[in-house]
């Protein structure tokens, strides 16, 4: 297996077109791992207390319509 040092020099001797398709293919392996926690998280109870709170702040009317929030900016 290459080390990180040895892929950062082949990829600094790739043609920018070749850069972006590792760029993109780093982004996607970035976001699935992403995804995995996120869903590794939610089905160990990891986001609950959130969730919780979000319900509760959102019931006693603490919360503003996402068009409000977009528009504020």
């Amino acid at each position: 297996m290459s080390t990180v040092a040895e892929i950062e020099s082949a990829i600094k001797n790739l043609k920018p077109p070749e850069i972006y398709k590792v760029g993109d293919l780093v982004d996607e392996l970035r976001e699935d791992l992403w995804d995995r926690q996120i869903d590794a998280d939610a089905k160990a109870g990891r986001l609950d207390k959130l969730a919780e709170k979000a319900l509760e702040d959102y019931r006693a009317g603490r919360c503003k319509p996402l068009d409000e929030i977009l528009n504020d900016e």
